[in-house]
């Protein structure tokens, strides 16, 4: 069971603010994650960005949640990027005000964090670290490349079955200005309501 928090703020979620544009844009995601279930097949999906510390996290978190909130299963999400740096804690911060139940499983200079968003549901565990790297799958999954120099600067992903472009704006541009938690949140609201139209376009 989805936080009754988390489940009120999707189910406010408005697919009228996704463009035409955007909804093309998402739907080789859709068609992939309807081909995989269609077999019965597991899903693999790896967001990935430079640095893995803001956009491909809340891509991951948001994925998992919208694969539960529809009941698709064999669903399994991960995030990367082409350098590990850490999860920024504002990332963290923007979750937790959304609903979720955030625990630091480990300090330093790259935290590992736990990222509750059911009661019974495996936590998503959230830190920085390369696409290829061991915690996440090396072969039979899609590459979702989350933004634009992630894309361009890694024309090759190793074992991904499909690589998929659907990029965010970055809100880094807002760190340390009065508008940082607003357009972190801007930023998580805009990506959960695209993946919530992706899996609510998701036939079982």
């Amino acid at each position: 069971m989805i936080y009754q928090s988390i489940e009120s703020q999707i189910e406010q979620l408005n697919f009228d603010s996704i463009a035409a544009e955007r909804k093309t844009i998402l739907q080789p995601l859709i068609d992939f994650i309807q081909q995989k279930v269609s077999e019965n097949a597991i899903i693999n999906l790896n967001f990935i960005c430079t640095h893995n510390s803001r956009r491909s996290h809340l891509s991951q978190v948001w994925a998992q949640v919208m694969a539960t909130y529809f009941d698709i299963n064999n669903v399994y999400c991960y995030s990367g990027g082409t350098e590990a740096t850490a999860l920024f804690p504002v990332v963290a911060k923007t979750l937790e005000n959304t609903g979720f139940k955030i625990e630091m499983l480990s300090n330093g200079s790259n935290p590992v964090y736990s990222i509750k968003f059911s009661k019974n549901a495996h936590p998503v565990i959230g830190f920085s670290k390369t696409f290829d790297a061991q915690f996440n799958p090396m072969s039979s999954f899609t590459a979702i490349m989350t933004c634009s120099s992630a894309d361009q600067g890694c024309p090759f992903i190793a074992g991904a079955e499909k690589r998929i472009p659907i990029t965010y704006e970055d809100p880094k541009a807002f760190d340390d200005t009065p508008q940082q938690l607003e357009k972190y949140e801007e930023r998580s609201l805009q990506i959960a309501t695209e993946l919530k139209y992706v899996f609510s376009n998701i036939t079982k």
